[in-house]
């Protein structure tokens, strides 16, 4: 599967239920083994198992949204161990998995798939036209 967005989150967008500029997002890896994504149906972050996470989240800072694309600095996950990584997702962190909506799916990123080894992970966010994502 291609980077996308979920559609809920598309939804959410639309009727000014996220905003990116003042709700807290954050994104995480996952080992697609244990996760298959589903952008038509899949809407919270309980969506996702705890199996297919292979990271604790990390907070999205200086987020910017110029010319629609959302933008942040650049993401480290420290000492990183477990299953080979294949994804990045993107969500709104609500502080409840049930109601933390999934809003984008990211599996072409430089350097996916990865295997962990115990160091650090950077995830360094495209600086073209697009950003990280563009509605």
């Amino acid at each position: 599967m291609a980077n996308t967005l979920f559609d809920h989150a598309r939804q959410m967008f639309l009727e000014a239920q996220i905003n990116a500029k003042t709700d807290t997002l954050k994104c995480l890896l996952v080992d697609t083994g244990n996760y298959t994504p589903q952008p038509a149906t899949h809407k919270f972050l309980s969506d996702i198992s705890s199996s297919a996470r292979v990271t604790a989240p990390v907070t999205l800072t200086g987020v910017t949204t110029d010319g629609g694309a959302l933008d942040a600095n650049d993401v480290t996950f420290t000492s990183v161990t477990g299953a080979s990584i294949e994804a990045i997702v993107i969500y709104k962190d609500t502080g409840t998995e049930s109601t933390s909506p999934i809003i984008a799916w990211i599996d072409t990123a430089t350097g996916l798939p990865i295997t962990p080894n115990g160091g650090d992970i950077i995830v360094t966010w495209d600086n073209g036209t697009n950003k990280i994502f563009k509605l």
